[in-house]
């Protein structure tokens, strides 16, 4: 493994000359598998891993994450969040991710794949790391940027795929009509790498060339009348929708029934509907960071209902407190859907504000954060 780049140093450590040996021989699941859970209990003893609204910065890191999450009026909060400094044992790495329920158990199929999801990953990712290293006409050093993203990429892909067929086969979480939205970033020094599995949201800022902070989605709400996805699940004898009460909004449905119903085309769990169109697969992405990257937005649909791209930017970018960023977006998007889906239960609604440059937010030219409230206010009155 002398050939790996200096990134992957805090990985190479947790693997011994033996255990390389065994993962080429057999596949690593073990020894790859132990050496995952030691991160964890190393993580979770040095408090690196949140799963509840609050923040996460390590004073030996330029990463700083703000979480938030909000009951909606639906019964029990079916969103849940995650963040985990440090993830991998590597100084420079930051997992986020944000799950969004639905169904019956759709609470408990989100915190699984959360809880799931981040070690899954690891795991996958020492194991592909390793594999590759073993082989000899990898070289790392060649093109960097390619190769970071296509080992992300295969174990992300293999990740999902695992985390399903876990869900599926799960005792005590029946997910046959429920499941679960997965939007997750991993932040590797100036690259991150981003995983959609749903309609939840990922939107960076970034500084204009004249100056003021605008936004650049980064994920594809993947609803089942896009194209792509409505030609997947209509060619699986799935139907897509809308009910004549909820004009515009289009929903997947089985080929002999009206029912599940589900507003997004990717989805872990709802195996109701897995064979005819609806999919876990992730599309995967990379980002290069700059220094004109200022933090990135993850958040729920509930947000993205109500709330522009570029209203949250300023929202957050506005807030004086960086720490409760993502607490007053939420809040931001709270009073926006009581304005803008007046008669509409109140959807869970949760954020991440993932600073990319460890430094405090500035008060842009957008405004102040009072006059932003007001602007939103007047919009949706």
């Amino acid at each position: 493994m002398g050939h790996l780049s200096s990134m992957f140093n805090g990985l190479a450590r947790s693997l011994s000359t033996k255990k390389t040996k065994n993962l080429k021989n057999n596949g690593g699941n073990s020894d790859a598998g132990e050496a995952v859970e030691t991160m964890i209990k190393d993580a979770k003893k040095n408090d690196l891993i949140l799963r509840s609204s609050g923040t996460v910065n390590v004073s030996r890191s330029k990463n700083f994450a703000s979480v938030f999450s909000k009951r909606g009026q639906k019964g029990v909060n079916q969103d849940c969040c995650i963040v985990w400094e440090e993830f991998g044992c590597q100084e420079d790495m930051i997992f986020c991710g944000v799950f969004d329920g639905h169904g019956p158990w759709g609470h408990f199929v989100a915190k699984r794949v959360r809880e799931s999801l981040p070690s899954s990953l690891l795991c996958n990712w020492q194991e592909t790391l390793v594999e590759a290293s073993l082989d000899p006409d990898f070289d790392l050093e060649s093109d960097k940027k390619l190769h970071k993203f296509n080992i992300w990429k295969h174990s992300y892909l293999k990740t999902c795929a695992a985390v399903d067929q876990e869900l599926e086969h799960h005792r005590k979480i029946d997910s046959f009509y429920s499941g679960t939205t997965a939007l997750t970033i991993v932040r590797q020094g100036e690259l991150i790498f981003i995983a959609n599995v749903g309609d939840s949201r990922a939107v960076l800022a970034t500084t204009s060339d004249s100056g003021n902070l605008v936004p650049v989605q980064l994920t594809v709400d993947f609803k089942p009348n896009l194209p792509q996805e409505a030609e997947r699940i209509i060619q699986c004898k799935g139907q897509v929708f809308c009910l004549h009460d909820e004009p515009g909004v289009h929903r997947v449905w089985l080929p002999d029934k009206d029912s599940p119903g589900l507003a997004m085309s990717r989805a872990f769990g709802d195996f109701c509907v897995k064979d005819f169109g609806l999919i876990s697969v992730p599309e995967v992405t990379q980002r290069h960071i700059t220094s004109k990257d200022q933090f990135v937005v993850l958040a729920t649909d509930g947000v993205w209902d109500v709330v522009s791209n570029q209203e949250a930017v300023q929202i957050v970018s506005t807030t004086p407190d960086r720490g409760k960023s993502a607490k007053c977006l939420v809040e931001c998007a709270v009073r926006a859907w009581k304005k803008k889906r007046r008669g509409i239960a109140l959807d869970d609604i949760s954020a991440i504000d993932s600073n990319n440059t460890g430094e405090n937010h500035k008060i842009r030219k957008t405004g102040s954060l009072e006059k932003l409230k007001t602007d939103l206010r007047s919009k949706s009155a």
